[in-house]
């Protein structure tokens, strides 16, 4: 457990302080009335548009009892379902095979915990109050707290009084400003944010950390890959085997049969427990990487980004729509501040902050608004922490594919235990009637010339052979090696600027059949600079000049720039270049006015902010109200450029005059929009009006003020540029290639939109029209059954809301898409967490966006997005790679014994070497081929559809050519092997020896030669590629080493001897053919139709369900 500097003294009632955050209520805030359209509202709380989502608000399953247990959604799957797959499989090892699966009774805890604390949170906090009243009455007074060195104000009254919101303490310490005096903090420039400072913050306050679950260590993996029961048998087997060796032929020569069969077993536990380990350790990091929240933060003057595990008491910490309040802190200033505390309180309700009202809890969400906060509390002493550290977050969930691979290892293991039970009788029968020899040839069981120790010593060899070929049927590490792949992909696509916060979106991203993109960041570099100006009714010519305006222009055009903005400017005092903070397109617009000679501090001082009405976008366009030093109102509004010029009525001449906004005006200023929009500019106007100082409201009343937006005059326009990334149309093209369409949903006007959607690759056809290119508000028009017949044509989206994406999310997926959309506003949340895949933007976008994504995008860069793809497709196909080389040992190890158990009495594979060849199979096979990274040749293929089979006609090809080959050759061997290897002349014994160690050696080279077919299952170059996959050479290298040195040194053990070079030649040669072979059989066509369905039409019965069945969108 990590207490990572925290202090532990989360003050007295530390109890009721976790709990408190539960309370309805909590905060005594004021309830919005009704949430803007702009403000982020829990996409939880939605009610669902159709019945697959009722299921999940119900937690009930609704499909019929007919339909497969192992066919789950990749999204939202509900309990039922959940429960109904766990009791479908057959599991040997439930411990291994459930630990990445989402724990469903540690989920019914800790809701029980959750609701336990709400019910009772009211009384503890009555309970505590009683409590401090009593102590008041009584006159007991706590101690003078010792307050640490260099600051008015200590750890514990902070906690206390953030804690309980208590804001006549607050007064007492002076209000904000006296708090921000105790604490050696600024406002306005925050900590000084050196080493030191921040040093003795964390030493006076803690750390902004609380305690996480240890990860499980080594020794508890290797105890679960213990109890797999088949592996307990062996392992309670080879000891009988070990002591009855030592009875019967002494200690010498008695223990190596026992030995030998509980060093392979323990080999195994222990390679299982490794790989599993490492896996453990990967996902470990990625939740580290996810917690990592970034904040920013004003130290020194400068606004930075820090990590939230770096922030202190002291910080002032910037806020605006979509972020996670980072701590426990209260309000130094903020505009229409609303918070969401649901999180916090259990109750789906919007408190506003100000003033009378200033207190914030950690991991609440900023709802709408902006503001600064000054933080009070940090790690176990806020609410947020002590939540946390009492309710551990499991990450846990089973993906579809992990679901439908148990389904597969179900049906493998009946048949492999059919068939370990078929041989378990035979090899008694056979022993029993005296049909089995010794390997001197003399026949094992006499009756009543045999001891009983010699009986159990016969028993305990069939009984192991028998349930070893159980333990090489069952493929328990078929649905783990999903996980490997998916925990090797993970890693990897962090490299490739993609973090992965739930598993099952990257094998859902390979079936993607649409991209719903942004263009801003995503599609374009996010690096906006004004390049034209219309001011006053002129072109500034360069963008940047301001000696045609009159004073009276220039005033209100750096006014508008100054104090309409989220954004800051920090002008430093040696006078080097300013540096700019905000949104890519704050930053231009406060960039283009530095240019204009803006002094930022002076301009916002010459007026004061009353109102602000926050840029959202739905309203497209932000405003404020500003009270200048003559006592003139002035509203400012800034958005985009067609919008604002359809609010105003006047335009402001270049030399101060105003002028009525005639149609002729109005579309000379709709020329300009056009032109800059057919440049790829984005275009915003400025425009503002007087107010009556007598209209304002009160203080009290403000909170719900709309800013008037009627009877505007245009001040000017500005045409921003932003880049297209480079490599962005050759994303675009690859996608198209592959069978992904990519779409831009943009809330630019619609020929800007065109223009880039043409320079991406996007559009094709300069003269596309609607449906291909349409407006948001037409396509919100349409009926549902219209939005359906038209969304696949859609290729651009211009001026569109985030409930218009929405709109088009659903409509795509009602038409059988598997839909992925990138966002990074708040409101982008309802579509992020609609679609199949949510990929919300690392660097742009909000703490909420994040949350209901599934994937993000650490760099915003469309490229990034298609190697998301890339990944999800190479996903399935490792787990095809690896389903491929398993069911071809599988099918080959268990036809040779069983032909041979039957027919001779004996079996060419013994328990040892079968326990070899599993961990070839199981753990090496996975490492070697559920890690191949993914190839263009991916991208040349259509999506995989959802439900498509696992195992496709080309696998059943290449597994039956190789099988039958391997069958064939082996069983050939087992029969007349003495002869065709020349081995009459040596003694019955010793040429059987022989016989099966080649066998065993060639078998095992087969797959060895088999696991370079499966890389390439459909390729005729096996090769390619390969030596760039250090770990599959690594794993097939160690294979065929470990391999020599069993025949060579270890057949003691084996129950091998040692093969001649010749018969080693042999060897090599007959796995060698399989290359040949796999490249001759590549040729041979297979039908379309899935395997199962044509059985399926073979029998007359059951073709009547199949045709009822849904057809599985591709």
């Amino acid at each position: 457990m990590e207490y990572n500097n925290h202090r532990g003294r989360g003050g007295r009632g530390s109890v009721s302080s976790l709990l408190r955050n539960a309370m309805p209520g909590a905060g005594a805030g004021v309830q919005a009335p009704e949430a803007s359209p702009g403000r982020y509202v829990r996409h939880r709380d939605e009610v669902p548009p159709d019945d697959e989502a009722c299921d999940d608000v119900f937690r009930v399953d609704v499909r019929g009892p007919g339909d497969d247990p192992f066919d789950i959604p990749a999204k939202r799957a509900p309990v039922e379902r959940l429960r109904r797959w766990r009791q479908a499989a057959l599991v040997l090892n439930a411990s291994r095979r459930f630990r990445y699966t989402l724990d469903l009774k540690k989920e019914e805890e800790k809701e029980h915990i959750r609701r336990k604390i709400r019910a009772h949170a009211q009384v503890i906090r009555a309970a505590l109050l009683f409590k401090e009243a009593g102590e008041k009455q009584s006159g007991d007074r706590e101690l003078q707290e010792i307050l640490p060195r260099g600051f008015g104000i200590g750890e514990e009254q902070l906690t206390s009084m953030t804690r309980d919101h208590n804001y006549s303490t607050l007064q007492e310490y002076g209000g904000v400003k006296g708090l921000l005096n105790l604490l050696k903090t600024n406002s306005e420039k925050g900590i000084h944010g050196d080493e030191a400072d921040l040093s003795s913050r964390a030493n006076a306050f803690g750390a902004n950390r609380y305690p996480r679950k240890k990860g499980r260590s080594f020794w508890v993996f290797l105890w679960e890959a213990c109890q797999d029961l088949t592996l307990v048998i062996l392992i309670v087997a080879a000891a009988i085997s070990l002591a009855l060796g030592i009875a019967t032929e002494g200690i010498k020569e008695g223990w190596y049969d026992g030995a030998s069969i509980a060093f392979a077993v323990f080999l195994v536990i222990f390679v299982t427990a490794v790989s599993d380990y490492k896996q453990s350790l990967q996902f470990q990091h990625l939740n580290e990487e996810k917690q990592n929240i970034q904040v920013e933060v004003i130290r020194g003057g400068r606004r930075i980004q820090v990590s939230i595990f770096d922030l202190v008491v002291g910080d002032v910490v910037a806020l605006k729509i979509g972020d996670q309040v980072p701590a426990d802190g209260v309000l130094i200033s903020g505009h229409s501040l609303a918070i969401d505390e649901s999180s916090m309180t259990g109750e789906s309700k919007i408190v506003f902050k100000d003033q009378k009202s200033p207190f914030l809890m950690g991991g609440c969400k900023v709802a709408d608004g902006y503001g600064t906060m000054l933080v009070t509390a940090v790690g176990l002493n806020t609410e947020w922490g002590l939540l946390m550290a009492s309710i551990s977050e499991d990450n846990n969930e089973e993906t579809p594919l992990q679901v439908r691979l148990n389904g597969v290892a179900t049906f493998i293991g009946i048949v492999g235990l059919v068939v370990a039970a078929l041989v378990l009788v035979v090899l008694f029968a056979r022993y029993f009637t005296g049909h089995t020899t010794n390997p001197d040839g003399t026949v094992q069981f006499v009756k009543g010339h045999i001891s009983v120790k010699s009986i159990i010593f016969g028993s305990i060899k069939i009984l192991t052979v028998a349930v070893t070929i159980v333990v090489v049927a069952v493929p328990e590490g078929l649905p783990l090696a999903v996980t490997l792949t998916l925990a090797y992909s993970m890693r990897k696509m962090m490299a490739d600027k993609a973090l992965v916060r739930r598993l099952s979106a990257c094998e859902t991203m390979g079936s993607a059949t649409t991209i719903c993109s942004d263009k801003t960041g995503t599609l374009t570099l996010n690096q906006m600079t004004v390049v034209r100006s219309i001011v006053g009714g002129i072109e500034l010519q360069p963008q940047a000049t301001i000696e045609k305006l009159s004073p009276t222009v220039t005033s209100f055009v750096l006014e508008g720039i100054a104090q309409n903005t989220s954004g800051s400017v920090f002008e430093p005092e040696d006078g080097s270049t300013d540096e700019i903070t905000g949104s890519p397109t704050e930053k231009a617009i406060l960039s283009w006015g530095v240019e204009l000679h803006m002094k930022f501090a002076a301009e916002r001082s010459k007026s004061a902010i009353i109102h602000v009405s926050p840029f959202n976008s739905e309203k497209k366009r932000g405003g404020v109200a500003v009270n200048g030093r003559d006592s003139d109102v002035h509203v400012h509004w800034k958005g985009a450029a067609e919008i604002v010029l359809a609010l105003c009525t006047n335009w402001l001449d270049v030399d101060g005059s105003i002028h009525e906004m005639t149609p002729d005006k109005a579309n000379q200023f709709k020329k300009y929009i056009e032109d800059m929009a057919e440049q790829s500019l984005r275009c915003v106007a400025f425009a503002y009006r007087n107010l009556d100082p007598k209209d304002i409201p009160s203080e009290e009343q403000r909170i719900n003020w709309q800013l008037p937006d009627n009877d505007l005059t245009l001040i000017g326009i500005v045409g921003m540029k932003d880049p297209c990334r480079p490599g962005v149309r050759d994303a675009v093209e690859l996608c198209t290639n592959s069978g992904v369409k990519v779409r831009m949903v943009t809330g630019d006007n619609l020929q800007t939109a065109r223009a880039i959607a043409l320079e991406c690759g996007i559009l094709t056809d300069p003269q596309a029209s609607t449906p291909v290119i349409i407006e948001g508000r037409v396509f919100r028009a349409y009926s549902d059954t219209e939005r359906e017949a038209v969304a696949d044509k859609i290729s651009v989206m211009g001026r569109s809301s985030p409930n218009d994406k929405l709109l088009l999310v659903k409509a795509l997926k009602k038409n059988g898409h598997v839909v992925a959309v990138t966002g990074d506003g708040t409101n982008d949340a309802p579509a992020l967490h609609e679609a199949d895949i949510g990929l919300s933007m690392g660097i742009q976008g909000t703490e909420v966006a994040k949350e209901s994504s599934d994937i993000i995008i650490l760099d915003d860069n469309f490229a990034s997005v298609v190697k998301v793809v890339r990944w999800g497709r190479s996903v399935y196909a490792n787990i095809q790679k690896f389903i491929q080389f398993q069911l071809t040992v599988n099918v080959a190890a268990l036809i040779i014994n069983v032909v041979a158990a039957i027919s001779s009495g004996n079996v060419p594979l013994n328990a040892v070497q079968l326990l070899w060849v599993n961990l070839i199979m199981d753990t090496l096979g996975a490492l070697a081929l559920a890690t191949e990274p993914p190839t263009d040749q991916l991208m040349k293929r259509t999506p995989v559809g959802r439900r498509e089979p696992l195992v496709t006609n080309i696998m059943w090809r290449n597994l039956f050519i190789q099988a039958v080959y391997q069958v064939a050759v082996l069983l050939t061997l087992n029969f007349g092997g003495r002869n065709l290897l020349h081995l009459t002349q040596d003694t019955f014994e010793h040429s059987n020896k022989v016989k099966n160690s080649f066998i065993f050696n060639t078998f095992v080279l087969c797959q060895v030669f088999n696991e370079f077919n499966s890389r390439k299952p459909e390729e005729l170059n096996i090769f390619e590629g390969v030596s760039r996959n250090h770990l599959f050479v690594g794993v097939v290298s160690v294979t065929v080493v470990l391999q020599v040195i069993i025949i060579e040194f270890l057949g003691k053990f084996t129950s091998t001897v040692r093969l001649s070079w010749e018969l080693w030649l042999v060897s090599v040669g007959i796995a060698f053919v399989s290359w040949p072979l796999a490249f001759v059989g590549k040729f041979i066509p297979v039908p379309q139709t899935p395997l199962k369905d044509l059985i399926l039409k073979c029998l007359p019965k059951r073709k009547m369900q199949a045709d009822e069945g849904p057809t599985p969108p591709v």
